[in-house]
């Protein structure tokens, strides 16, 4: 007897649907999977035969086949485990499979029949929404999972959700469906409950050069490069970023949820990410780890940080593929990766927070603890960074090691909710200003939109030139000081970028020339 159950596949953080077909047959018992399965859901044999049985149900001493269709599309994971299950009970009349046709199935079994989690539900009821009801004619809105999944699932709101916890537990609701009702969610509440962070500014002692060009970075969607000592502060400061950022939108939130459900990273059991992410990964990650691929592509650190923060502490001590790799993402917010069969393209707009030591030691220009480094190496150490990659940063800045006075001084910092206050007023001038633009903040703009809406004064023009010539900057430098003199204005609420602005700019533009030439 034949029987089709429906269920979804994941490519990249991509959901597409999958029909399985299980026909069991006269023959020597075995059990035969085809249509491109990986390890994990060949090994769901065993799992499916033993949770069949510790559930009560009969395993059949035939011959059973199992499709998973497309055929051409490798498939992997164990979420197809409750789908086999279920048409196999189907093909054996332990099971109407005709109630199977309502449904799209989902989960992982253990071998004593109970659910287990998976990774990726929410594109996949994305997905349902979109495309099931139009193939089935409206049919197919209804999605059964583990428990665990439920929240993540009902996000979207288009589809009826049915958590259920055991093997037996889902033949008994498919027997009879009106014993329950589909799991409801207050997206906007539960929203609302993740959004709170548990770093302050206000913990910071001293560092106000350092805090002033980070709130400058964040009003404008700029990347940031920290050059100190170590123990100068870098990697708190570094923490605190995501605290005076904008609260994410709830499309935002959508996105990011995505992402880090395919990847298994979810921080709450709560179904939907509140605050922005925060990734710092050592500095010995590989190339493909963080910037996505493997043979299925998978999205790597920098898509993990999308609408966040990307934080490489020792900047210079990461692989020069790594880094060169970042050029692309840092300009376009997205990253494609390319393998034989198949071109992904994952989100990766994210902004960069580099941290650094001015020298391999990290004691260069310090009075009481000289450096011990030789001229040779400082100047290797330094030319681990190449220009193109530090021109993609649009500041930076110094920050020296904490003085004593500031660390034992009772005078309260600002906290993080002040600073905020000011880039949300920034940022929602930005997006007034760029609202027929298709971009949301200066950093993104182009330089057509930069020589649009970065006009100077002669005076200011005659100091940027002077600028130019004096430190040698780029072409693309040009446009970053331009874009950062924007968001200090729009900080201090001026519609024209004055002296002042431009002076401010310029300094943070300036370190990359006395560090690098």
């Amino acid at each position: 007897m034949l029987a089709k159950v429906f269920s979804f596949g994941l490519l990249g953080i991509e959901a597409y649907p999958v029909e399985i077909e299980v026909d069991v047959s006269r023959g020597l018992p075995a059990v035969t999977l085809v249509g491109l399965a990986d390890t994990a859901i060949r090994e769901s044999r065993e799992r499916v035969k033993s949770a069949i049985k510790n559930s009560g149900f009969n395993w059949p001493a035939e011959r059973i086949t199992v499709s998973l269709a497309p055929s051409g599309v490798k498939k992997e994971g164990a979420c197809f485990d409750l789908a086999i299950a279920l048409g196999i009970l189907a093909a054996t009349g332990q099971l109407n499979s005709g109630q199977l046709k309502e449904y799209c199935i989902l989960g992982e079994l253990s071998l004593d029949g109970s659910l287990r989690p998976i990774h990726g539900i929410l594109p996949i009821s994305s997905a349902l929404a979109k495309s099931l009801p139009e193939r089935q004619a409206g049919k197919i809105k209804n999605i059964i999972t583990p428990i665990q999944n439920a929240k993540e699932a009902a996000i979207i709101s288009d589809i009826c959700v049915w958590p259920l916890k055991t093997l037996r537990e889902t033949v008994e609701f498919l027997h009879n469906p009106d014993t329950m009702k589909p799991f409801k969610l207050d997206l906007a509440g539960l929203f609302q409950e993740n959004t709170h962070y548990q770093l302050d500014f206000s913990e910071v002692k001293g560092q106000y050069l350092a805090k002033r060009a980070l709130e400058v970075a964040v009003a404008g969607g700029h990347n940031i490069l920290m050059i100190g000592p170590p123990g100068g502060g870098k990697t708190m400061l570094a923490k605190r970023i995501p605290t005076i950022m904008p609260d994410l939108t709830l499309q935002e939130a959508l996105e990011v949820t995505k992402i880090h459900s395919v990847m298994g990273t979810l921080a709450n059991t709560n179904g939907i990410m509140g605050m922005r992410p925060f990734r710092s990964p050592h500095h010995g990650i590989s190339s493909v780890a963080l910037i996505g691929g493997g043979s299925l592509p998978r999205p790597g650190e920098i898509s993990l940080a999308h609408q966040g923060v990307l934080f490489l502490d020792e900047f210079p001590e990461f692989h020069r593929d790594c880094l060169e790799a970042l050029r692309q993402p840092l300009e376009d917010g997205v990253i494609c990766v390319s393998r034989i069969k198949k071109s992904l393209f994952f989100p990766a707009s994210f902004m960069l927070v580099a941290a650094m030591n001015p020298c391999p030691c990290g004691t260069l220009r310090q009075h009481k603890n000289p450096c011990r480094c030789s001229t040779t190496q400082i100047a290797r150490y330094r030319a681990k960074i190449s220009g193109p990659l530090l021109d993609r940063i649009d500041i930076h800045i110094d920050v020296p090691a904490a003085r004593y006075q500031d660390l034992t001084s009772n005078i309260s910092a600002e906290s993080s909710a002040q600073i905020k206050e000011r880039v949300e007023k920034a940022r929602e001038v930005q997006r007034e200003r760029f609202k027929a633009e298709g971009i949301t903040c200066n950093a993104h703009m182009s330089h057509k939109q930069v020589r649009k809406f970065c006009i100077l004064g002669k005076e200011e023009s005659e100091l940027l030139k002077m600028a130019m010539t004096e430190l040698d900057f780029s072409a693309r430098a040009y446009d970053k000081i331009l874009k950062i003199s924007r968001t200090i204005a729009d900080l201090t609420g001026s519609e024209q970028i004055k002296t002042e602005h431009l002076s401010e700019a310029i300094q943070y533009r300036s370190l990359d020339r006395e560090f690098f030439v």
